[in-house]
């Protein structure tokens, strides 16, 4: 049997449960202490109330929230673009081939390496405080190549998302139905095995709404759950499809109009931001105040990819959304933990409550509120995952 483990002197604690500790949607309880289990939160409460345990973590007076949920992310990939990076912070054109070029690399490149650097990535988001994370094929674009990338994914992660439809490759660049046809048959039978959502691009220059519900219904048949890249670029049919479909998300939502937001607040889809991929494109900021007060459920995620969000880091994404996206200290980190979890249609993590995976980040800081007032420091002092602490 595992030995229990008392943190106790927890000056601020979020569990994202109201009613554990103080009404608001982050459930606050001050002067706290959580039991933890095994891999469960066994009890939380008042420190002086607590339960005698095996062991005991002294937090010493900081806050303690949950491990953030990072459900948008492109981690299996091998290749840089700094220089497309580089041009574009400089004003410069580039015509090296944006996610091509990534796909040459991850063509190229052994399942060793691939591994090695989806792990690299995932050791440095834990770091930050990321305990459970998503990630997606895309980069292959074969059937054997997002067959691979699945595998590879599903050895670290239960999120493992199907996106053979990222964009049209240069070899169907004449015939795109073909390839559509190709991402949901043979390489749908291939990469369904290993993966429980599917993606698509639904995007002026990747896929059409009518390509995207074809993929989409496939992927479904196949016992996938739909999420969807939705009006990243400009306006398009790509939320209101996701909610038509009932998919789990409807990723980024920078180009809304007020009936899709309509549709969102009407449906089950929540509306995960992506701010490192505006930050990384001086793009337009995503208007969460908008998506808040008509009632969506808002995720915030990191979209860690090498070409327009190559960022692991949760904390960052938390204090863009609070700087530029309307979102106020508490609504961001509800979005980046139980907004996350939500958008992965889990209620097992982004919260600290009894029954809960015990996944848990000790700040070094008295408050949640230091995530967006310091951004850039290095707040994570501790983190547990599944029970077991990692750092």
């Amino acid at each position: 049997m595992s030995a229990s483990i008392l943190l106790t002197n927890i000056g601020s604690l979020v569990t994202n449960v109201p009613g554990i500790g103080d009404p608001s949607p982050l459930g606050l309880l001050t002067d706290a202490a959580v039991v933890v289990e095994g891999d469960r939160v066994a009890w939380t409460g008042r420190a002086q109330s607590a339960p005698d345990a095996d062991e005991v973590y002294d937090a010493g007076g900081n806050a303690v929230v949950p491990g953030f949920v990072d459900s948008h992310a492109h981690l299996v990939f091998a290749g840089d673009r700094t220089q497309e990076f580089n041009a574009r912070m400089s004003g410069r054109p580039y015509q090296a081939g944006g996610i091509r070029t990534t796909v040459r690399a991850t063509r190229a490149a052994s399942d060793g390496q691939l591994e090695a650097n989806l792990t690299r990535y995932l050791a440095e988001a834990l770091r930050q405080g990321t305990t459970t994370f998503e990630t997606k094929s895309g980069y292959g674009l074969t059937t054997h190549d997002e067959a691979r990338a699945l595998r590879i994914a599903a050895r670290h992660t239960e999120e493992v998302t199907y996106l053979g439809a990222h964009i049209v490759p240069p070899e169907y660049a004449d015939d795109p139905a073909a390839y559509v046809e190709l991402v949901t048959g043979e390489m749908l039978d291939a990469c369904a095995p290993h993966a429980r959502w599917v993606d698509v691009f639904c995007e002026r220059g990747a896929f059409d709404g009518d390509q995207a519900r074809a993929v989409l219904t496939a992927g479904k048949a196949r016992g996938l759950v739909p999420r969807v890249h939705a009006n990243q670029l400009g306006p398009g049919p790509g939320v209101r499809l996701a909610v038509e479909l009932d998919a789990a998300s409807a990723d980024h939502c920078t180009h809304l109009d007020p009936g899709d937001i309509d549709a969102l607040a009407s449906g089950n889809t929540v509306a995960t931001l992506l701010p490192g991929a505006e930050f990384s494109t001086r793009a337009p900021w995503p208007d969460a105040r908008r998506l808040l007060d008509a009632g969506v459920t808002v995720a915030l995620s990191t979209d860690c990819n090498p070409g327009s969000s190559f960022t692991s880091s949760m904390p960052f994404c938390v204090a863009l959304a609070v700087r530029d996206m309307g979102m106020t200290p508490d609504e961001a980190l509800w979005s980046a933990t139980a907004g996350g979890a939500a958008a992965l249609r889990r209620t097992d993590v982004g919260r600290i409550a009894p029954g809960a995976r015990a996944d848990l980040v000790v700040l070094d800081a008295p408050s949640h509120v230091h995530l967006a007032y310091r951004p850039g420091v290095p707040l994570v002092r501790d983190v547990w995952r599944q029970g077991r602490r990692c750092r």
